[in-house]
């Protein structure tokens, strides 16, 4: 079988051209993953730092103004805010959240509820 010049010269341009596009791609693919982000390590929240105003003191505790002066926020923990002891909010709460809630930690959120067939 004997295969014509340009015949010849075809399948060697289609050859290069479809090397072209497969490398363009592929460059195209390594850019996009080289400007992605890296997540970098978060900085830590500034320190807690008193609030020494005279109108704040004079509404504080003797044990909140030692909370504070000890670096601690108020309402416990490093959020400023302490459970959530609101009489609905502990209706719907399970014996494990409110474990987790009471131990400082942020439960995991509830699964929506599915919807009721009417019938």
């Amino acid at each position: 079988m004997r295969v014509s010049r340009a015949a010849f010269a075809a399948g060697i341009a289609g050859a290069a051209l479809a090397g072209a596009v497969l490398g363009s791609a592929a460059q195209a693919v390594i850019n996009v993953s080289a400007a992605t982000p890296t997540p970098s390590a978060s900085a830590s929240p500034a320190p807690f730092k008193s609030n020494e105003d005279p109108t704040h003191e004079q509404g504080e505790t003797a044990a909140q103004e030692a909370a504070e002066n000890a670096g601690q926020r108020p309402g416990g923990g490093p959020g400023g805010r302490g459970p959530n002891e609101d009489p609905a909010h502990e209706a719907a709460e399970t014996p494990q959240q409110e474990a987790q809630e009471n131990a400082g930690g942020t439960p995991a959120p509830k699964a929506s509820p599915s919807p009721k067939a009417s019938g």
